[in-house]
């Protein structure tokens, strides 16, 4: 073979090499181009739209309302005990019943008292006797004002005497301390009370007092006066009560401020003891820009919502008031008239283009 034809063969073989390289790198070149392309190109001319649902702001009253759960507890009630030792000789009052405040309910031996009481008692007209004459005689310069002093101290003894006979007859004596409903009594006729021995516990339960604690964002607002409802189970109606008192101090553990509100209860119907569901209204605002609570997304230590604009969601950042239990108060950052996204907003992009399906 010639050089002329090893020539050939060399250039016919370099020049299809050539057209190769050519043709595989002018479609890699390509796609690169259009990548390229597509970066620089809106976000709304390369996605798909997202189909979501939007709400239309309009003004409306919004309440700042909060549930909690409560207890009711008598207005007073105490465990019924005697004052003094002794034996139980008589028991007055019927279990269940109700009595009056100082109505006697029970009684320990008193003998041995009632017989010191009489023993003075006899005493008394000739010590009274004694101060009347040794008065008449020192009228009369008789006698000392020494003696008659003497006399007087004597009768003013007595007295402080018998006194205290009485103050310990009463001892013995149980009397109700205020009005109410006299529970199960603990004892029996014959059985030895002393002071640590409960006879039966005293309640009074109108009016009746609901105890709850509230978070401590709410508890400047509950003040003497606050009106509040709640309702008892099987009861279909809610009972309105007013707060009275609130404790001194935040509890340490679970920093809540414990609240107890009164309700007259007149018809006695509602019991000691039972748990209770409570509903305060703390505060009412006309015309607020109000959104679901769903519409907020948090990021970044700031709360924004994304608003249906030409076919495209654009983020707004708010400011937010009070929440309820399904919607949020919007202080700064949308007006009315605008249309929020409220489902689909953790895909939500800024310049995404959505489609509505339902709006409210």
């Amino acid at each position: 073979m010639n050089k002329f034809v090893k020539w050939g063969i060399v250039a016919v073989i370099g020049g299809g090499c050539v057209a190769l390289g050519i043709r595989t790198f002018i479609p890699q070149e390509n796609e690169e181009l259009k990548d390229a392309e597509e970066t620089l190109l809106p976000q709304s001319a390369t996605s798909k739209a997202l189909n979501v649902n939007a709400h239309i702001l309009k003004p409306h009253l919004i309440t700042d309302q909060l549930f909690v759960s409560g207890e009711l507890i008598p207005d007073e009630e105490v465990d019924l005990s005697f004052e003094t030792s002794g034996k139980i000789v008589d028991i007055f009052f019927e279990e269940g019943s109700f009595v009056n405040k100082g109505q006697l309910l029970a009684k320990v031996n008193d003998r041995q008292l009632q017989a010191q009481l009489a023993r003075l008692e006899a005493q008394m007209p000739l010590a009274e006797d004694r101060v009347f004459r040794q008065n008449a005689l020192l009228q009369r310069d008789a006698v000392s004002k020494e003696a008659y002093e003497q006399v007087k101290t004597e009768l003013a003894t007595l007295q402080a005497d018998i006194d205290n006979v009485k103050a310990n007859i009463d001892m013995t004596e149980l009397r109700a301390p205020f009005d109410g409903i006299i529970g199960l009594r603990q004892v029996s006729l014959g059985t030895y009370a002393s002071p640590s021995t409960i006879v039966a516990t005293l309640t009074r339960i109108t009016p009746i007092k609901i105890q709850f604690q509230v978070p401590e964002r709410y508890a400047k607002q509950m003040k003497n006066g606050t009106r509040l409802s709640f309702k008892v189970d099987e009861q279909l109606d809610a009972f309105n009560a007013q707060v009275y008192a609130t404790e001194s101090s935040l509890d340490n553990e679970t920093h809540k401020l414990t609240v107890r509100a009164r309700y007259p209860n007149t018809d006695g119907k509602l019991l000691p003891g039972r748990y209770v569901s409570i509903e305060l209204k703390n505060n009412e605002i006309k015309n607020a820009i109000a959104i679901p609570s769903e519409a907020i997304v948090p990021e970044m230590g700031q709360n924004k919502v994304f608003v249906y604009r030409s076919g495209l969601a654009q983020p707004v950042d708010v400011e937010i008031g009070i929440r309820t239990d399904a919607e949020v108060q919007i202080l700064r950052g949308l007006t009315a008239g605008d249309t929020i996204i409220t489902s689909g907003t953790l895909q939500l992009r800024t310049g995404m283009p959505v489609t509505l399906d339902n709006i409210n």
